[in-house]
Protein backbone atom coordinates (compact mmCIF):
# COMPACT_ATOMS: atom_id res chain seq x y z
CA UNK A 1 0.00 0.00 0.00
CA UNK A 2 0.82 3.58 -0.43
CA UNK A 3 0.85 6.37 1.70
CA UNK A 4 1.61 9.40 -0.33
CA UNK A 5 -0.70 12.81 -0.14
CA UNK A 6 -2.02 12.09 3.23
CA UNK A 7 -3.04 15.87 3.49
CA UNK A 8 -5.27 17.99 1.83
CA UNK A 9 -6.57 20.89 2.59
CA UNK A 10 -9.62 22.91 2.24
CA UNK A 11 -9.24 26.97 1.28
CA UNK A 12 -11.59 29.74 2.10
CA UNK A 13 -13.48 29.21 -1.78
CA UNK A 14 -13.96 25.68 -1.05
CA UNK A 15 -11.18 24.24 -3.31
CA UNK A 16 -8.66 21.15 -1.76
CA UNK A 17 -5.16 22.07 -2.49
CA UNK A 18 -2.75 18.50 -1.30
CA UNK A 19 -0.27 19.55 1.16
CA UNK A 20 3.26 17.66 1.87
CA UNK A 21 3.34 16.17 5.31
CA UNK A 22 5.03 18.14 8.47
CA UNK A 23 8.83 17.43 9.09
CA UNK A 24 8.73 15.27 11.99
CA UNK A 25 11.78 15.89 14.12
CA UNK A 26 12.28 13.09 16.93
CA UNK A 27 8.92 12.00 16.73
CA UNK A 28 7.21 15.64 17.10
CA UNK A 29 5.48 18.01 13.50
CA UNK A 30 8.14 20.66 13.96
CA UNK A 31 4.92 23.07 13.32
CA UNK A 32 3.36 21.66 16.08
CA UNK A 33 1.74 24.03 18.22
CA UNK A 34 1.39 22.98 22.15
CA UNK A 35 -2.01 21.56 22.85
CA UNK A 36 -4.56 24.19 24.75
CA UNK A 37 -4.63 23.95 28.87
CA UNK A 38 -8.37 22.60 28.96
CA UNK A 39 -7.28 19.36 27.36
CA UNK A 40 -6.12 16.03 29.63
CA UNK A 41 -1.79 16.55 28.97
CA UNK A 42 -0.62 14.28 26.37
CA UNK A 43 3.04 12.78 26.44
CA UNK A 44 4.70 14.21 23.73
CA UNK A 45 4.98 12.04 20.75
CA UNK A 46 7.52 9.53 20.49
CA UNK A 47 9.31 7.75 18.12
CA UNK A 48 7.04 4.26 17.16
CA UNK A 49 8.79 1.30 16.14
CA UNK A 50 7.44 -1.47 14.83
CA UNK A 51 7.94 -5.14 16.06
CA UNK A 52 7.27 -8.75 15.15
CA UNK A 53 5.28 -10.46 18.48
CA UNK A 54 8.49 -13.03 18.83
CA UNK A 55 11.26 -9.94 19.13
CA UNK A 56 10.18 -8.71 22.16
CA UNK A 57 11.35 -10.83 25.46
CA UNK A 58 8.77 -11.20 27.98
CA UNK A 59 11.64 -10.04 29.86
CA UNK A 60 12.49 -6.77 28.57
CA UNK A 61 11.65 -3.22 30.72
CA UNK A 62 8.82 -1.16 29.68
CA UNK A 63 6.58 1.06 30.89
CA UNK A 64 3.32 0.11 32.76
CA UNK A 65 0.50 0.33 30.34
CA UNK A 66 -1.12 -1.34 27.48
CA UNK A 67 -3.06 -0.05 24.38
CA UNK A 68 -4.48 -2.65 22.54
CA UNK A 69 -6.65 -2.86 19.24
CA UNK A 70 -8.79 -5.92 18.54
CA UNK A 71 -9.56 -5.21 14.74
CA UNK A 72 -11.32 -7.29 12.09
CA UNK A 73 -8.28 -7.32 9.69
CA UNK A 74 -5.30 -7.37 12.44
CA UNK A 75 -4.77 -6.75 16.34
CA UNK A 76 -2.26 -4.48 17.29
CA UNK A 77 -0.82 -3.85 20.93
CA UNK A 78 1.66 -1.10 22.43
CA UNK A 79 3.99 -0.25 24.91
CA UNK A 80 6.77 2.51 26.18
CA UNK A 81 9.78 1.25 26.01
CA UNK A 82 12.65 1.86 28.73
CA UNK A 83 14.25 4.05 26.48
CA UNK A 84 10.45 5.91 25.68
CA UNK A 85 10.12 4.39 21.84
CA UNK A 86 6.65 3.07 21.45
CA UNK A 87 6.91 -0.44 20.66
CA UNK A 88 4.11 -1.55 17.91
CA UNK A 89 3.43 -5.10 17.44
CA UNK A 90 0.99 -6.23 14.59
CA UNK A 91 -0.34 -9.68 13.73
CA UNK A 92 -3.03 -10.12 11.15
CA UNK A 93 -6.21 -11.44 13.04
CA UNK A 94 -6.93 -14.75 11.27
CA UNK A 95 -5.77 -18.52 11.51
CA UNK A 96 -5.83 -21.84 9.57
CA UNK A 97 -6.12 -25.18 10.69
CA UNK A 98 -3.34 -27.39 9.42
CA UNK A 99 -4.69 -30.84 7.55
CA UNK A 100 -4.34 -34.07 9.65
CA UNK A 101 -2.16 -35.52 7.34
CA UNK A 102 0.44 -32.60 8.21
CA UNK A 103 -0.01 -32.60 11.82
CA UNK A 104 3.41 -34.54 12.26
CA UNK A 105 5.49 -31.34 10.50
CA UNK A 106 5.15 -29.29 14.17
CA UNK A 107 9.15 -29.67 14.19
CA UNK A 108 8.93 -28.20 10.88
CA UNK A 109 6.84 -25.25 11.30
CA UNK A 110 8.85 -24.21 14.84
CA UNK A 111 12.14 -24.37 12.55
CA UNK A 112 10.76 -21.96 10.11
CA UNK A 113 9.54 -19.67 13.06
CA UNK A 114 6.05 -20.36 12.11
CA UNK A 115 3.56 -19.23 14.65
CA UNK A 116 0.89 -22.74 15.30
CA UNK A 117 -1.33 -23.69 18.67
CA UNK A 118 -2.48 -26.59 19.48
CA UNK A 119 -5.97 -26.71 20.52
CA UNK A 120 -8.19 -29.94 20.72
CA UNK A 121 -5.34 -32.40 19.48
CA UNK A 122 -5.59 -29.67 16.09
CA UNK A 123 -3.26 -27.52 14.83
CA UNK A 124 -3.53 -24.19 14.12
CA UNK A 125 -1.20 -21.47 12.31
CA UNK A 126 -1.52 -17.90 13.54
CA UNK A 127 -2.05 -14.70 12.21
CA UNK A 128 -0.12 -13.69 8.71
CA UNK A 129 1.37 -17.10 8.28
CA UNK A 130 -2.05 -18.04 7.88
CA UNK A 131 -3.19 -15.91 5.70
CA UNK A 132 0.08 -16.52 3.45
CA UNK A 133 -0.46 -20.31 3.51
CA UNK A 134 -4.33 -19.84 2.49
CA UNK A 135 -3.07 -17.73 -0.98
CA UNK A 136 -0.40 -19.71 -1.40
CA UNK A 137 -2.59 -22.60 -1.77
CA UNK A 138 -6.32 -21.16 -2.87
CA UNK A 139 -7.92 -21.21 0.25
CA UNK A 140 -9.51 -19.06 2.55
CA UNK A 141 -8.24 -18.36 6.20
CA UNK A 142 -10.55 -18.22 8.63
CA UNK A 143 -11.18 -15.19 10.85
CA UNK A 144 -12.25 -14.72 14.07
CA UNK A 145 -13.91 -11.85 13.67
CA UNK A 146 -16.28 -10.27 11.19
CA UNK A 147 -17.48 -6.74 10.63
CA UNK A 148 -15.46 -5.62 13.41
CA UNK A 149 -17.30 -7.80 16.16
CA UNK A 150 -16.61 -11.31 17.22
CA UNK A 151 -17.80 -13.92 14.16
CA UNK A 152 -21.04 -15.83 15.23
CA UNK A 153 -20.60 -18.95 13.33
CA UNK A 154 -16.51 -19.22 14.40
CA UNK A 155 -16.50 -22.07 16.62
CA UNK A 156 -13.32 -21.41 17.49
CA UNK A 157 -12.88 -17.57 17.74
CA UNK A 158 -12.40 -16.54 21.53
CA UNK A 159 -9.56 -19.37 21.88
CA UNK A 160 -7.67 -18.16 18.57
CA UNK A 161 -8.26 -14.48 19.46
CA UNK A 162 -6.97 -15.21 22.85
CA UNK A 163 -4.03 -17.00 21.56
CA UNK A 164 -3.29 -13.75 19.19
CA UNK A 165 -3.79 -11.65 21.82
CA UNK A 166 -1.60 -13.40 24.56
CA UNK A 167 1.45 -13.53 21.93
CA UNK A 168 1.32 -10.20 21.07
CA UNK A 169 0.66 -8.73 24.93
CA UNK A 170 2.43 -11.23 26.87
CA UNK A 171 2.27 -11.34 30.53
CA UNK A 172 1.54 -8.56 32.84
CA UNK A 173 4.50 -6.87 34.32
CA UNK A 174 2.53 -6.93 37.14
CA UNK A 175 -1.15 -8.28 38.27
CA UNK A 176 -3.55 -6.20 37.28
CA UNK A 177 -1.84 -4.38 34.90
CA UNK A 178 -3.89 -1.86 32.43
CA UNK A 179 -4.99 -2.56 29.15
CA UNK A 180 -7.01 -0.02 27.42
CA UNK A 181 -8.52 -2.05 24.06
CA UNK A 182 -10.80 -0.29 21.50
CA UNK A 183 -14.23 -1.21 20.60
CA UNK A 184 -16.81 -0.29 17.42
CA UNK A 185 -19.62 1.77 18.15
CA UNK A 186 -22.61 0.79 17.59
CA UNK A 187 -23.45 0.14 13.82
CA UNK A 188 -26.42 2.25 12.06
CA UNK A 189 -27.26 -0.48 9.35
CA UNK A 190 -26.62 -3.92 11.48
CA UNK A 191 -27.58 -4.99 14.33
CA UNK A 192 -24.19 -5.72 16.44
CA UNK A 193 -24.18 -6.95 20.06
CA UNK A 194 -21.83 -4.49 21.59
CA UNK A 195 -22.30 -5.75 25.12
CA UNK A 196 -20.87 -9.35 24.42
CA UNK A 197 -18.32 -8.28 22.27
CA UNK A 198 -16.82 -6.09 24.86
CA UNK A 199 -17.48 -8.57 27.30
CA UNK A 200 -15.30 -11.45 25.60
CA UNK A 201 -12.93 -9.58 24.97
CA UNK A 202 -12.61 -8.07 28.06
CA UNK A 203 -12.72 -11.62 29.92
CA UNK A 204 -9.74 -12.92 27.65
CA UNK A 205 -7.22 -9.79 29.13
CA UNK A 206 -8.71 -10.59 32.61
CA UNK A 207 -7.66 -14.18 32.34
CA UNK A 208 -4.26 -13.09 31.29
CA UNK A 209 -4.04 -11.15 34.61
CA UNK A 210 -4.84 -7.12 33.15
CA UNK A 211 -7.25 -4.99 34.29
CA UNK A 212 -8.91 -3.39 31.15
CA UNK A 213 -10.90 -1.16 30.30
CA UNK A 214 -12.31 0.01 26.78
CA UNK A 215 -12.29 2.94 24.48
CA UNK A 216 -14.47 3.43 21.47
CA UNK A 217 -11.98 3.03 18.12
CA UNK A 218 -12.65 6.92 16.30
CA UNK A 219 -12.42 8.48 19.86
CA UNK A 220 -9.03 6.49 20.07
CA UNK A 221 -8.01 8.36 16.64
CA UNK A 222 -8.82 11.42 18.20
CA UNK A 223 -6.36 11.08 21.40
CA UNK A 224 -3.54 10.23 19.27
CA UNK A 225 -3.92 12.56 16.60
CA UNK A 226 -5.55 15.66 17.47
CA UNK A 227 -3.75 17.06 20.26
CA UNK A 228 -2.57 20.04 18.40
CA UNK A 229 -6.46 20.96 17.94
CA UNK A 230 -7.29 20.15 21.66
CA UNK A 231 -8.74 17.26 20.63
CA UNK A 232 -11.55 18.64 18.69
CA UNK A 233 -12.63 17.28 15.01
CA UNK A 234 -13.73 14.10 13.18
CA UNK A 235 -11.72 11.02 13.50
CA UNK A 236 -12.04 8.02 11.80
CA UNK A 237 -11.06 4.68 11.75
CA UNK A 238 -11.55 2.86 8.31
CA UNK A 239 -10.85 -0.76 9.51
CA UNK A 240 -11.22 -4.52 8.02
CA UNK A 241 -14.57 -4.86 9.70
CA UNK A 242 -15.98 -1.29 9.66
CA UNK A 243 -15.92 2.22 9.70
CA UNK A 244 -16.12 4.16 12.78
CA UNK A 245 -16.99 7.88 13.18
CA UNK A 246 -15.92 10.08 16.46
CA UNK A 247 -17.28 13.89 16.47
CA UNK A 248 -15.43 15.10 19.47
CA UNK A 249 -15.06 18.60 21.26
CA UNK A 250 -12.30 19.28 23.91
CA UNK A 251 -12.01 14.85 24.45
CA UNK A 252 -15.64 15.06 24.72
CA UNK A 253 -17.52 12.45 21.68
CA UNK A 254 -20.13 14.51 20.42
CA UNK A 255 -21.38 12.18 17.51
CA UNK A 256 -20.31 8.51 17.16
CA UNK A 257 -21.51 5.20 15.05
CA UNK A 258 -19.86 3.08 12.92
CA UNK A 259 -20.83 1.13 9.53
CA UNK A 260 -20.21 -2.72 9.10
CA UNK A 261 -18.68 -2.08 6.12
CA UNK A 262 -14.81 -1.79 5.40
CA UNK A 263 -11.99 -3.41 3.94
CA UNK A 264 -13.36 -6.98 3.58
CA UNK A 265 -16.27 -5.32 2.25
CA UNK A 266 -14.65 -4.14 -0.20
CA UNK A 267 -12.67 -7.63 -1.04
CA UNK A 268 -15.86 -9.26 -0.74
CA UNK A 269 -17.61 -7.09 -3.53
CA UNK A 270 -14.22 -6.73 -5.70
CA UNK A 271 -13.87 -11.18 -5.88
CA UNK A 272 -17.56 -11.09 -6.44
CA UNK A 273 -17.43 -8.83 -9.95
CA UNK A 274 -14.43 -10.14 -10.93
CA UNK A 275 -14.53 -13.77 -10.15
CA UNK A 276 -11.65 -14.45 -8.07
CA UNK A 277 -10.79 -15.93 -4.55
CA UNK A 278 -12.05 -13.42 -1.73
CA UNK A 279 -8.21 -14.00 -0.46
CA UNK A 280 -7.03 -12.71 -3.88
CA UNK A 281 -9.06 -9.78 -3.97
CA UNK A 282 -7.51 -8.44 -0.28
CA UNK A 283 -3.21 -9.23 -2.23
CA UNK A 284 -4.53 -6.83 -4.92
CA UNK A 285 -5.96 -3.97 -2.63
CA UNK A 286 -3.22 -4.51 -0.36
CA UNK A 287 -0.35 -4.12 -3.29
CA UNK A 288 0.78 -0.91 -5.01
CA UNK A 289 -2.82 0.27 -6.04
CA UNK A 290 -3.46 4.35 -6.33
CA UNK A 291 -7.19 5.12 -5.95
CA UNK A 292 -6.56 7.89 -8.26
CA UNK A 293 -4.17 6.37 -10.54
CA UNK A 294 -5.61 2.47 -11.28
CA UNK A 295 -3.95 0.02 -13.90
CA UNK A 296 -6.11 -2.80 -14.34
CA UNK A 297 -9.47 -4.09 -14.28
CA UNK A 298 -9.34 -5.28 -10.76
CA UNK A 299 -7.74 -1.83 -9.53
CA UNK A 300 -10.87 -0.57 -11.45
CA UNK A 301 -13.42 -2.31 -9.30
CA UNK A 302 -11.40 -1.56 -6.06
CA UNK A 303 -11.71 1.96 -6.80
CA UNK A 304 -15.02 2.13 -7.60
CA UNK A 305 -16.17 0.63 -4.30
CA UNK A 306 -13.55 2.40 -1.94
CA UNK A 307 -15.50 5.53 -3.45
CA UNK A 308 -18.70 3.65 -2.94
CA UNK A 309 -17.77 3.18 0.66
CA UNK A 310 -16.25 6.71 1.30
CA UNK A 311 -19.44 8.15 0.05
CA UNK A 312 -21.81 6.00 2.18
CA UNK A 313 -20.20 6.81 4.85
CA UNK A 314 -20.09 10.52 4.37
CA UNK A 315 -23.73 10.81 4.04
CA UNK A 316 -24.20 8.55 6.95
CA UNK A 317 -22.14 11.53 9.14
CA UNK A 318 -24.45 14.01 7.74
CA UNK A 319 -27.51 12.92 8.47
CA UNK A 320 -26.24 12.29 12.14
CA UNK A 321 -25.55 15.98 12.27
CA UNK A 322 -28.73 16.64 11.24
CA UNK A 323 -30.33 14.18 13.69
CA UNK A 324 -28.24 14.56 16.47
CA UNK A 325 -29.52 17.24 19.38
CA UNK A 326 -27.10 19.42 21.23
CA UNK A 327 -24.16 19.20 19.13
CA UNK A 328 -21.16 21.71 20.15
CA UNK A 329 -20.95 24.95 17.65
CA UNK A 330 -17.74 24.57 15.56
CA UNK A 331 -17.22 27.84 14.58
CA UNK A 332 -13.81 27.50 13.78
CA UNK A 333 -12.56 24.68 10.93
CA UNK A 334 -12.01 21.29 12.06
CA UNK A 335 -10.23 18.63 10.56
CA UNK A 336 -11.06 14.77 9.80
CA UNK A 337 -7.83 12.36 10.14
CA UNK A 338 -8.46 9.28 9.04
CA UNK A 339 -6.30 5.83 9.94
CA UNK A 340 -6.71 2.21 9.51
CA UNK A 341 -5.22 -0.37 7.24
CA UNK A 342 -7.93 0.31 5.09
CA UNK A 343 -6.79 4.29 4.71
CA UNK A 344 -3.20 3.37 3.79
CA UNK A 345 -4.19 2.73 -0.31
CA UNK A 346 -2.37 4.91 -2.02
CA UNK A 347 -4.60 8.05 -3.59
CA UNK A 348 -7.14 7.52 -0.40
CA UNK A 349 -7.13 11.54 1.26
CA UNK A 350 -7.38 12.84 -2.42
CA UNK A 351 -10.71 10.57 -2.93
CA UNK A 352 -11.49 11.13 0.61
CA UNK A 353 -11.48 15.18 -0.04
CA UNK A 354 -13.39 14.94 -3.51
CA UNK A 355 -16.28 13.06 -2.00
CA UNK A 356 -15.94 14.87 1.61
CA UNK A 357 -16.88 18.14 -0.85
CA UNK A 358 -19.49 16.48 -2.52
CA UNK A 359 -21.46 15.74 0.31
CA UNK A 360 -21.27 19.51 2.29
CA UNK A 361 -20.97 18.76 5.84
CA UNK A 362 -22.88 21.40 8.07
CA UNK A 363 -19.77 22.90 9.80
CA UNK A 364 -16.72 24.30 8.55
CA UNK A 365 -14.02 21.63 7.49
CA UNK A 366 -10.47 22.85 7.73
CA UNK A 367 -9.35 19.63 5.86
CA UNK A 368 -8.67 15.68 5.87
CA UNK A 369 -5.07 14.01 6.87
CA UNK A 370 -3.96 10.79 7.61
CA UNK A 371 -2.81 9.93 10.84
CA UNK A 372 0.98 10.13 11.14
CA UNK A 373 1.68 5.92 11.49
CA UNK A 374 -2.08 5.27 10.45
CA UNK A 375 -2.16 1.78 11.03
CA UNK A 376 -1.18 2.04 14.96
CA UNK A 377 -3.17 5.52 15.55
CA UNK A 378 -6.22 3.96 16.94
CA UNK A 379 -4.11 1.66 19.51
CA UNK A 380 -1.72 4.61 20.28
CA UNK A 381 -4.74 6.32 21.19
CA UNK A 382 -5.47 3.33 23.31
CA UNK A 383 -2.20 3.69 25.48
CA UNK A 384 -2.94 7.91 25.98
CA UNK A 385 -5.69 6.82 27.76
CA UNK A 386 -4.26 3.46 29.81
CA UNK A 387 -1.97 6.43 30.98
CA UNK A 388 -4.22 8.79 31.65
CA UNK A 389 -5.99 6.21 33.39
CA UNK A 390 -3.09 5.26 36.11
CA UNK A 391 -2.15 9.12 36.96
CA UNK A 392 -3.06 9.51 40.23
CA UNK A 393 -5.85 11.64 41.51
CA UNK A 394 -4.58 15.25 42.47
CA UNK A 395 -4.98 15.91 46.06
CA UNK A 396 -7.71 18.85 47.27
Amino acid sequence: MSAENDNVRFDDGGAAATVAPAQVRNGTPEHAAPAAQSAPAAPAAPRVVFHEASQVGASEKVALGRGLDVGTANLLSVRQGADGDLVVMRERNAFLEIPSQFVGSREMLTKLRVPYVQYKDRLFVLGDAAFNLANMFGNEVRRPMQHGFLAPGEQEAIPMLRFIIHRLLGDPQVEGEDVCFCIPASSIDRDNDTVYHEGIAAGILRKLGYSPRSMNEGHAVVYSSLAEQDFTGIGISCGGGMFNVCVAYKTIPAITFSVARGGDWIDEHVARVMGIPKVRATAIKEGDVNLMDPKTREEEAVVLYYRNLISYVLQNLKQRFQLARDVPQFTDPIEVVVAGGTSLIGGFVEVFAQELKKVQLPIPIAGVRRAEDALSAVVRGCLIAANLSQQPTPKK
